[in-house]
């Protein structure tokens, strides 16, 4: 077997045996892994816990033919606010699982384990209402189905004609009124969007909670899921309210 060694983020982990886990990482390098920790279970062992869900570690792997098994792994941060408070740790774990439907095995992703990264840090210093609204959105755009924001995506009308007052992302993005289907949306909500999209994220992630909030971030998780056609279970038990 060949060893490799690289960074991640620990997705999600689910027991193997007696003693093991199976680890699913992000890593810039080889995209999507699962492996093999073995003994992690037992009290005794030095990394089980470096290996929880959201940790950021260094790796060293051996590559096997189903799963890879994990040697070494050294925190390399222990975000601990993530683990120690229910709200961060839950909107952390939205992102890791919508993180994974995306990211590919094998297939280096840098961008999107840099994307990931920098959403937890942001979680970690200032957990805005929008944190997960605007990784959705981002998630969206890197995945190619960014949407069309300043025109009609069916007919094409755009300012000063187009009343864009609907969203699907099915269709490609906003929709005027007599092209309109999916959500209804509002003309602010659309303005965080592309403000998202826009180069503008530091001044959203710094507003506080308010209904065009709760908007934004229950149009990124129905575009994602329809985006990706299926349900993201952790986003449900999240208040977006707060």
């Amino acid at each position: 077997m060949s060893l490799y060694r690289d960074r991640g983020v620990v997705l999600r982990t689910y027991k193997l045996g007696e003693a093991d886990r199976i680890v699913v990482l992000l890593t810039p390098g080889h995209g999507k892994v699962r492996a093999v920790a073995k003994g992690v279970r037992r009290t005794k062992s030095r990394i089980g816990g470096r290996l929880e869900p959201l940790s950021h570690v260094d790796l060293l792997l051996y590559e096997g033919r189903e799963l890879d098994i994990v040697s070494q792994a050294e925190m390399i941060e222990p975000w601990r606010p993530l683990h120690e408070d229910l709200n961060r740790l839950s909107a952390g774990m939205a992102m890791a699982e919508a993180t994974e439907q995306v990211a590919q095995e094998q297939e280096p992703s840098e961008p999107l384990y840099r994307m990931l990264v920098g959403a937890l840090r942001t979680l970690v210093d200032r957990p805005g209402p929008l944190v997960v609204a605007s990784f959705y959105w981002k998630l969206l755009s890197l995945d190619g189905a960014g949407p069309i924001l300043g025109s009609c995506a069916s007919c094409g009308a755009g300012p000063p004609e187009a009343n864009l007052v609907a969203f699907d992302i099915g269709e490609g993005g906003t929709l005027c009124r007599d092209c309109r289907r999916g959500q209804a949306v509002s003309p602010v909500a659309l303005e965080l969007v592309s403000w998202i999209l826009g180069g503008q994220l530091a001044k959203v992630l710094q507003m506080p909670a308010s209904a065009t909030t709760v908007e934004v971030t229950n149009l990124a998780a129905i575009s994602l899921e329809r985006h990706l056609e299926r349900r993201l279970r952790v986003l449900h038990a999240l208040d977006t309210t707060t």
